[in-house]
């Protein structure tokens, strides 16, 4: 994609990149502080990267036609890797993300009609009014720094709770984000253990992650207890996520879920629905406050916007295009793994039984020979006629495995961005440089400080 620019874009700070010639110990040293200094210049310039990853061979796919042939086209062949399900499960249990074969048929069948764009518009309201209350807040805040990826985690957290639950996460909120803190510092980085041993044998880090699951389940299976005590009117449509998955039905089976299985779906939709979406809003009022004249343009766009429904979301061109944007630069999930079940040749790779694919949309989205100036902040190139390869952007994923809630994601986002930069002017406090850790998610070193500005 060639993109014209009357001005110079901003570039913002990243890690070194890796020499291409780390040792396999000194990889292992950083991957679990940061998976993103682990890759060197090649990894942003060539096609497939083959290597050896504990005695398997790994390759690393930057080629569109690759990637589609393992995310869609022969999908079922690749399963997710013993250490990715590690980290995963004691948080997720087997929910639609770790899911597999007919698990993972059922739940997504199950699950689709909650999801759908006349489902999500019928959630804006639940985002609106959590969006008053926190500009609200705001406006009062005016003469201090105040932190921002904070405000947009409690944000976020408040809408999953009223769109999922249909009440006000108050009582919760600070439990559900101690959870989330606890999981993310330790038990959710990869260990060497996790790595090298099969998943028939635990890990030492294993035992830590079942006690936490035991916790997180119950405090998941309260808030559902909370939720059905509030009961649902005989007749009355569905007023929250809760109520379509709790009515949801396999359309095929009629099946719907057990309480076991409700809690992991909840849990999902919980931590899915509010820590990746704050942190593409953090990365994104960061980006903005660095760019003056694209956070103007949103300003200038949203002028005169009620934008309290998915028509007026809708309109909203240049804001959706800064969202895209920067989620190409921070994509939420840094690294997809796949195991192969069995060997495949992906559109000319060749790959064995047992061999590691990992498809990096951090890499993806900064390769060179994808993306003009691709480390740098450009909205507009969004907006162009000439869209980016579906299989080369990857924020929610792709294929059948594609993020189901992606449209009440993308909803969300463009919402929130929109309603804040119309309230207010967004400026750095700490010019401190923000270095993006890929742990977990793509989460920032640590939290700047903002000074916000009435409009």
């Amino acid at each position: 994609m060639n993109i014209a620019s009357v001005r110079r874009p901003i570039v913002p700070p990243t890690p070194p990149r890796a020499p291409d010639d780390m040792s396999f110990l000194a990889r292992l040293a950083v991957i679990k502080r940061n998976m993103i200094a682990t890759w060197g210049q090649r990894a942003y310039e060539e096609d497939v990267i083959e290597g050896r990853f504990f005695f398997r061979n790994s390759f690393i796919l930057n080629r569109p036609d690759a990637i589609r042939h393992v995310l869609l086209s022969n999908y079922e062949n690749y399963s997710r890797t013993p250490a990715g399900i590690r980290m995963l499960r004691p948080v997720l249990g087997d929910g639609l993300l770790i899911a597999e074969g007919h698990s993972w048929t059922f739940q997504r069948r199950t699950l689709a009609p909650a999801f759908t764009p006349r489902a999500t518009a019928n959630l804006v309201p639940h985002m609106t009014a959590v969006l008053d209350e926190t500009i609200a807040k705001l406006d009062g805040r005016t003469s201090e720094p105040v932190d921002l990826r904070e405000i947009m985690q409690r944000m976020t957290l408040e809408i999953a709770g009223r769109t999922m639950f249909s009440f006000g996460m108050d009582r919760h909120g600070p439990t559900l984000r101690n959870f989330v803190m606890e999981y993310g510092a330790r038990l959710g980085r990869p260990y060497l253990l996790d790595m090298v041993l099969p998943l028939s044998w635990p890990s030492p880090m294993d035992f830590a992650r079942a006690r936490f699951r035991k916790r997180w389940t119950e405090f998941v299976a309260m808030l559902i207890a909370e939720r059905r005590e509030m009961g649902k009117q005989d007749g009355a449509p569905p007023r929250d996520l809760f109520d379509l998955m709790d009515e949801a039905r396999d359309p095929e089976t009629g099946k719907g879920f057990s309480d076991e299985q409700l809690v992991d779906e909840v849990a999902t939709m919980i931590l899915a629905g509010h820590e990746t979406t704050a942190t593409a809003l953090f990365w994104a009022l960061y980006l903005l406050a660095l760019d003056p004249d694209t956070q103007e343009e949103i300003a200038s766009e949203t002028r005169g916007e009620h934008l309290d429904s998915m028509a007026d979301i809708d309109r909203q061109k240049f804001t959706r295009a800064a969202i895209e944007e920067t989620m190409r630069l921070y994509p939420p999930a840094f690294l997809i793994a796949r195991a192969a079940r069995e060997k495949d040749n992906a559109a000319g790779v060749a790959i064995g039984k047992g061999d590691i694919i990992m498809i990096a949309p951090w890499l993806l989205h900064r390769h060179e020979k994808l993306w003009d100036q691709p480390n740098a902040f450009i909205p507009k190139r969004f907006m162009s006629t000439e869209a980016p390869d579906r299989f080369a952007y990857l924020p929610f994923g792709a294929g059948p495995r594609v993020c189901v809630g992606a449209p009440f994601a993308q909803a969300e986002s463009v919402l929130a961005l929109g309603r804040l930069i119309g309230a207010f002017r967004v400026e750095l406090a700490d010019t401190s440089p923000v270095i993006p850790l890929g742990v977990v998610t793509t989460q920032p070193d640590h939290s700047p400080r903002f000074r916000i500005t009435p409009r």
